[in-house]
């Protein structure tokens, strides 16, 4: 079997020679030492070889003809050889002979410094060709065969006493230093945070308090500036345009159909001078059917005798004129037929021939009464969700007034328009309205919230609560001299103490000389000191590490 042979160096350490071992790739290694080595000298750097061995699967054999070194690796149970070719073997250690009692011998003059364990099997026995045939057990076996060449018999030996020598564990120290180290650091800087940094303080001061109404009729100035001397507040005017609408139907009826058209002849037997018909005039028939012209006429004078003219026409003026008539409807389409003209009197005479083309169509057409309907139903119309959005539009915290919200409506149009043909009865009345709404600035309320109530407090006593909160804005009023509102709140007054005054104060002093100091001030119910942790008794002499709160009671 194949082994590795493995030099010791003077300077090699236990660590250096158990480096070497491991590196080696053969299963049995030879450690050949130099003559004076003091690493091997130990009998714990022994058992540290061997255990390290055990521990990698390798056997190690001791080529050496030191007889220390011989007694030392029967205690760490390493065979011994004498040269690289002589079989290895477990050295036998002499038995100290006792004379009965005379002589003594002391374990200090043993070799190597340590006492050396007996044995019962001889000096000289061999041991198997293969190292690895040795069994030995860290524990400390009662027998180790070995293969003698004339026999096959397992030579007892005696089980050496255990050495109670313990082998320190440097990794597992260095462990437990570098942690106690570390710990010791952490504790150091916790002690440095809880004595400096940790330490802090909260003062709870319960002040009673007493309520103080406000109640303030003030003008709206639009966007005028605030002026507490003139009683005027400045506000914020938010504006919505838009189309309201509201479907109708249409009730009213009307005959559409085309209305009849003619001719007419004028005859002027009255007069030598002519005269002129403007658009519109009515010419009615002898069945009483209205008819106008729709251009003007010009009707020449009489050349002639007035009575010649009125028994035969002699000499007679005139003219022709178109006329259409008033309504449609086939009742319009006479026959030939005698017209009066209406504002002309005399002997000036009208008629017509046959009228034609009238024919008859009812229909449905919007009505005044229908437009009026409809214009209050656009009245009613809920404007909830648009009031909701124009207040959406303040978004600064202004205080809105409710009752300034107004609706402005332009004159409604009809579509279609009164008097036409509604198709299908539905018409829509369309008005376009701009909606509005007043709010006041909560800084601009405080001016004269604060200044009311400055007014009801003493030398000794502060604001605590102005009310804005809670403010009430009522009481809306516009008229033509402007428009005002009243504003109602309730403030919050009571002792008069300063935050950073009671920081100075306190800073520095323990839970119950705060008490005593600051419940002695007027107004003062009770005073509690909460401090950042368990240990911490005494208030921080740093102010940026004191909080002064204040609990507001009426009680």
């Amino acid at each position: 079997m194949n082994k590795d042979i493995i030099y010791i160096d003077t300077e090699d350490d236990i660590t250096a020679i158990i480096g070497k071992i491991k590196s080696s790739h053969e299963k049995i290694v030879a450690l050949v030492p130099p003559k004076r080595t003091g690493v091997l000298q130990s009998a714990v750097n022994l058992r540290l070889l061997s255990r390290m061995a055990k521990q990698n699967g390798k056997s190690i054999v001791l080529i050496t003809n030191d007889k220390a070194l011989f007694a030392l690796s029967a205690t760490a149970k390493i065979p011994v050889a004498k040269n690289l070719q002589s079989k290895p073997e477990v050295a036998e250690i002499a038995a100290l002979e006792v004379d009965d009692g005379e002589d003594v011998i002391d374990g200090s003059q043993l070799p190597i410094g340590e006492l050396v364990k007996t044995t019962d099997y001889k000096h000289g026995d061999d041991v198997s060709d293969d190292i690895s045939s040795i069994n030995i057990d860290d524990e400390g076996p009662e027998y180790v065969t070995m293969a003698k060449k004339d026999s096959t018999k397992p030579l007892p030996i005696k089980t050496p006493p255990k050495n109670n020598v313990k082998v320190p564990n440097f990794l597992k120290f260095r462990k437990k230093l570098f942690l106690g180290i570390a710990a010791a650091i952490l504790f150091i800087v916790f002690l440095v945070w809880a004595i400096w940094f940790a330490p802090a303080a909260e003062v709870v001061i319960t002040a009673k308090t007493e309520a103080a109404p406000v109640s303030i009729a003030v003008n709206l100035g639009g966007t005028a500036a605030t002026d507490v001397s003139k009683n005027i507040i400045q506000t914020v005017v938010k504006q919505l345009k838009k189309d309201i609408s509201v479907d109708f139907t249409a009730t009213g009826k009307k005959d559409l159909g085309e209305k009849a058209t003619g001719t007419i002849k004028i005859t002027n037997c009255d007069s030598p001078d002519p005269f002129t018909l403007g658009i519109g005039t009515v010419f009615v028939a002898d069945s009483g059917e209205r008819f106008v012209n729709t251009a003007p006429v010009t009707v020449p004078g009489l050349s002639g005798s007035a009575a010649a003219c009125q028994n035969n026409g002699t000499g007679a003026g005139t003219a022709n004129v178109t006329v259409v008539a008033e309504q449609s409807g086939t009742s319009y389409n006479i026959a030939a037929s005698d017209y009066s003209i209406t504002g002309v009197g005399g002997f000036v005479y009208a008629h017509g021939g046959a009228m034609t083309g009238g024919s008859t169509r009812m229909a449905t057409v919007v009505t005044a009464l229908d437009v009026q309907k409809a214009s209050q139903a656009l009245v009613d119309l809920s404007s909830d969700a648009t009031k909701q959005q124009l207040k959406k539009q303040f978004v600064n915290g202004e205080v809105v007034i409710g009752d300034s919200f107004t609706i402005d409506r332009a004159a409604a149009i009809s579509a279609p328009v009164v008097g036409a043909e509604a198709t299908g009865g539905k018409a829509t009345l369309t008005s376009a309205t701009t909606f509005s709404i007043t709010a006041i600035a909560k800084s601009e309320l405080k001016v004269f919230l604060r200044n009311s109530l400055n007014k009801q407090i003493g030398n000794d006593q502060r604001i605590y609560m102005d009310g804005i909160d809670k403010i009430v804005l009522s009481g809306y009023l516009k008229n033509d001299q402007g428009s005002s509102v009243n504003i109602a709140a309730v403030g919050q007054i009571g002792p008069n103490i300063n935050k950073d005054a009671v920081k100075k104060q306190v800073k520095g002093k323990h839970y119950g000389d705060v008490q005593a100091l600051l419940e002695g001030v007027k107004g003062v119910v009770s005073v509690d000191v909460k401090f950042s942790y368990f240990w911490v008794t005494t208030v921080p002499d740093d102010i940026n590490k004191i909080e002064v709160e204040f609990v507001l009671t009426d009680a």
